[in-house]
C-alpha cells in the first residue's frame, strides 16, 4: 500500500547536498584522481595552483572549481549529475572501494558518509536528479557574487581548447564555447574573458597556440550575425540569451514567406524533449510545436563539440526563482533552456553534440532546496570571512523615498570615503530607484540638492536606465569605464540594471530609493558594493 510521505521527510531529502559529499570525496581521493588525468591536465592544475605556484593567480574558490570542473569530465567522464549520484551511493565505478577501475581510498571516514543519507532520501533526491535530466550533462557551479565567476569559466574554457586541440577524437572537450548572458549589462562584464590576460593562468608553453587560434564573436545587437566558419574550432560567441533563444511559430507561413525567409527552418520538439518533466518549470518543447530558428542558431548547428556556459543561470532555473530575481515574468522569458534542449538534439542529429552545459550562479538553492545538479558551491560568508569581498554595514531606515534619506546617505559616504581613493580610483554610491519615472522627477532631483549643498557638482552624476532618451552612449561609455582613474562619475543612478553581473570594484555603497518586495532583490543590489578593491 502505498503511503504519503511527510513534508519533514520530503524537505530533508531535497535539503541533501550532494555537492559537499562529491567534494569531500575528491579531497580524500585527489592523489588517485590525478593519475587519471591528462599530462597537460595536470600541467594546467599545477600551474593554478596556489599550493604549488606562489604566483597562482586564482583564488581558492576559482582552483576549487576548476578543480571539480576537472574531476567530473577526466575522472567521471562528463556522467550527467544523476549517474554520478547513483554511482556513489551504490558505490558503483569509481565510487567503489575495490572494483576495477574505482578508486581504493581506505577510507574509512569516507564510508561513514554514507551512513548519512538515508534509501528515502536517496530516492527523493535521486527523483529530483532524474525529473530535470537533459539529452547531455548539465552542472551548476554557484560561487557567490565577486568570487570571479567570469574569470573561472575563462578558464575553463582555456582547458577546454587546450585539450581539445592535443586529443582531438577525445569526445569530452569542448572544441567551441557558446556563453550566454541574461542582459546587456552582464554581456558587458562578460567582455572580460577576451581582454582578461590568459597568460595569468594559462601555462607559458601553451599561450601562443590560444592567442593565435581564439577567435571571439559578440552577438550584441539584434541585426549581428554569427559568421563563424561551418565546422571550425575554438570560437567563443558570447551571446545575450534573446540573440539566438528560440521563438515559437504561431501563424502558418505563406510560400513567399517559406521561399523568402532567412528563418525559413523549423524544428519539430518531440520525443524525450517533450516529454520530460521539468523540476524548475522550464518551458519544455511541446510535442506538436514547432520552433522557429534564425541564422544564429543555424550556424551554431554547424559547430563541432560545442559547450554551452550561461552565465548568472538562475534566469534558466524557472518561473519562480526568476520571479523572485525580479526577471521572468513573461513566459518567453525562460524559453533558454529549450533553446539548449533543441540545439543538443540539433547538434547530435548533425553528427557532433552538445559536450556538456555548465551553469554559474551565485547560489545553490531554490528557496530552500538545493538545486540537485549543483556540483559546487561557496558562499557569501565564506568569501567575506576570506577578504575575498569587502565587509558591509547595514543601515535601515523607515522611509528611503524622501529627500531626507538622500541627503543622510550622501552624507554618510562622503564622511566615511574622505581621502579614500583605493587604486587611485574615486569611490561611487549607486541609487537604485523603482522606476525611470521615480528617478527622473524625484531621486535625480533629490541627489543634485544634496551634491550642490555640500560643493560637488552635479556632473558627478551617471544615469544608467537603459532608456536612449535619458542614458546616451557617452553615458554607457562612462559607465563601463568606472573603475578607470579617469573617470569622475561618483553618484550612479539605476532602475534594474547593474543588480547582476556589474564588476565595479571602486563602488563603496548602494542607496535602495524604493520598498523592494523581494529580499533578493535587498540582497543583489546590496552586494553590489562588496566587490573588493585595493
Amino acid at each position: 500500500m502505498a503511503t504519503k510521505r511527510s513534508p519533514k521527510a520530503v524537505s530533508a531529502s531535497l535539503d541533501f547536498a550532494f555537492f559537499q559529499f562529491l567534494w569531500q570525496f575528491y579531497q580524500g581521493n585527489r592523489g588517485t584522481i590525478r593519475s587519471h588525468y591528462k599530462e597537460l591536465t595536470r600541467k594546467f592544475l599545477d600551474f593554478n595552483n596556489p599550493e604549488k605556484n606562489p604566483k597562482a593567480f586564482l583564488r581558492q574558490p576559482q582552483f576549487e572549481a576548476l578543480e571539480t570542473y576537472v574531476f567530473l569530465k577526466e575522472f567521471l567522464g562528463n556522467a550527467k549529475v544523476e549517474e554520478i549520484f547513483q554511482h556513489w551511493f551504490e558505490k558503483q565505478g569509481r565510487f567503489a572501494d575495490r572494483a576495477e577501475g574505482g578508486v581504493v581510498s581506505g577510507n574509512t571516514a569516507q564510508i561513514g558518509l554514507f551512513d548519512k543519507i538515508t534509501q528515502d532520501q536517496y530516492k527523493a533526491v535521486f527523483a529530483a536528479m532524474r525529473k530535470n535530466s537533459r539529452a547531455y550533462p548539465n552542472y551548476i557551479f554557484a560561487l557567490t557574487m565577486g568570487t570571479g565567476k567570469t574569470i573561472l569559466m575563462a578558464t575553463c574554457i582555456f582547458y577546454e581548447f587546450l585539450l581539445g586541440n592535443k586529443f582531438e577524437k577525445d569526445a569530452r572537450y569542448c572544441h567551441n564555447a557558446l556563453v550566454f548572458a541574461p542582459d546587456k549589462t552582464v554581456l558587458q562584464s562578460l567582455k572580460e574573458i577576451e581582454s582578461f590576460d590568459l597568460t595569468r593562468v594559462v601555462p607559458p608553453e601553451y599561450v601562443n597556440f590560444l592567442t593565435a587560434h581564439l577567435r571571439f564573436h559578440y552577438l550584441e545587437e539584434a541585426g549581428t550575425s554569427l559568421d563563424t566558419l561551418d565546422r571550425s574550432r575554438f570560437n567563443i560567441i558570447v551571446s545575450n540569451t534573446q540573440k539566438i533563444i528560440l521563438k515559437r511559430q504561431h501563424k502558418e507561413k505563406t510560400s513567399v514567406d517559406k521561399l523568402f525567409g532567412a528563418t525559413g527552418e523549423t524544428v519539430a520538439a518531440s520525443g524525450v524533449y517533450a516529454d520530460a518533466a521539468d523540476l524548475y518549470n522550464f518551458d519544455q518543447p511541446e510535442e506538436e510545436g514547432e520552433l522557429t530558428t534564425n541564422q544564429r542558431f543555424e550556424k551554431l548547428r554547424r559547430l563541432e563539440q560545442l559547450g554551452i556556459y550561461v552565465d548568472e543561470a538562475h534566469h534558466a532555473f524557472g518561473k519562480t526563482l526568476a520571479k523572485d530575481m525580479g526577471v521572468g515574468a513573461k513566459e518567453t522569458d525562460t524559453s533558454l533552456r529549450t533553446t539548449i534542449d533543441v540545439l543538443a538534439a540539433s547538434l547530435n542529429a548533425a553528427g557532433t553534440r552538445v559536450v556538456a552545459c555548465y551553469n554559474y550562479t551565485g547560489t545553490p538553492y531554490v528557496g530552500r532546496e538545493v538545486l540537485p545538479e549543483v556540483v559546487y558551491a561557496y558562499g557569501l560568508k565564506e568569501a567575506i570571512d576570506k577578504a575575498f569581498l569587502k565587509k558591509v554595514t547595514l543601515h535601515g531606515y523607515s522611509n528611503t523615498r524622501t529627500d531626507e534619506f538622500v541627503d543622510i546617505a550622501i552624507e554618510s559616504f562622503l564622511k566615511e570615503t574622505d581621502g579614500l581613493r583605493p587604486e587611485g580610483l574615486s569611490p561611487k554610491l549607486a541609487f537604485f530607484a523603482a522606476t525611470i519615472d521615480e528617478l527622473t522627477e524625484e531621486l535625480k532631483p533629490a541627489v543634485e540638492r544634496a551634491l550642490l549643498k555640500h560643493g560637488i557638482p552635479t556632473s558627478r552624476i551617471l544615469v544608467n536606465v537603459g532608456d536612449d532618451k535619458l542614458t546616451t552612449n557617452d553615458d554607457i561609455r562612462e559607465f563601463n569605464r568606472l573603475d578607470t582613474e579617469g573617470s569622475e562619475k561618483q553618484f550612479i543612478l539605476l532602475v534594474n540594471k547593474g543588480r547582476e553581473g556589474w564588476n565595479c570594484r571602486s563602488l563603496f555603497g548602494v542607496g535602495l530609493f524604493r520598498e523592494p518586495k523581494s529580499k533578493v532583490f535587498v540582497l543583489q543590489a546590496t552586494m553590489r558594493c562588496l566587490r573588493a578593491i585595493g
